[in-house]
């Protein structure tokens, strides 16, 4: 009985077990949200926030092959004729100690048509993974 205990429990506590995630803190029109990205294996299929009317931001972050692993941000203008960018970042993984604006920084990125602001910043949460 004790022994069917202690592998219940620890079933439990591996499916609590959690990746790491990116956390970006993005602040446009006076609106600031978090957009959340765990770990992907292809940066193909990772899809697109859209911030207000004219943004969209993607976070890639990839932990596998470690030749590969990094955290890259992209900011595009959604434009008529398709997303356009207008920002990129790349930062390696595990990222550099982290400031008071994580470990990217606060950025900021301009619409190139309605001179609106966007500013975003991004930590890495350790195991926060949903």
């Amino acid at each position: 009985m004790a022994a069917k205990l202690m592998l219940v429990a620890a079933l439990a506590t591996a499916g609590l077990a959690q990746a790491d995630t990116v956390a970006c803190h993005i602040t446009y029109g006076g609106e600031t949200r978090i957009v959340e990205a765990r770990p992907v294996d292809s940066p193909y299929g990772v899809e697109t926030t859209a911030i207000g009317s004219f943004f969209l931001f993607r976070i890639v972050f990839r932990q596998q092959p470690a030749d590969l692993a990094s955290i890259k941000l992209y900011t595009y203008a959604d434009r008529d004729s398709g997303p356009v960018i207008v920002h990129q970042a790349s930062h390696a993984y595990p990222p550099a100690r982290a400031s008071a604006h994580g470990f990217s920084g606060l950025n900021f990125v301009y619409e190139p048509v309605r001179d609106g602001e966007l500013q975003y910043w991004c930590e890495l949460r350790k195991g926060a993974g949903k």
